[in-house]
């Protein structure tokens, strides 16, 4: 079943399907996201601006 998720960032609610459900089950993840799709993306941006391999 679908889940209704809450984003820690934004504050906007989003689905967690359950599709994406299983792919976390997969992983080994044993957390729910806390973050919506685009502020995970947004994050995962801004991270890799801030890697140390590109120096």
């Amino acid at each position: 079943m679908d889940k209704k998720l809450t984003c820690k960032d934004c504050g906007e609610e989003f689905v967690f399907t359950e599709s994406e459900q299983a792919f976390y089950k997969d992983k080994g993840f044993e957390n729910d996201p806390v973050r919506c799709p685009a502020c995970r993306k947004a994050r995962k941006a801004q991270r890799q601006q801030k890697s140390p391999r590109d120096y």
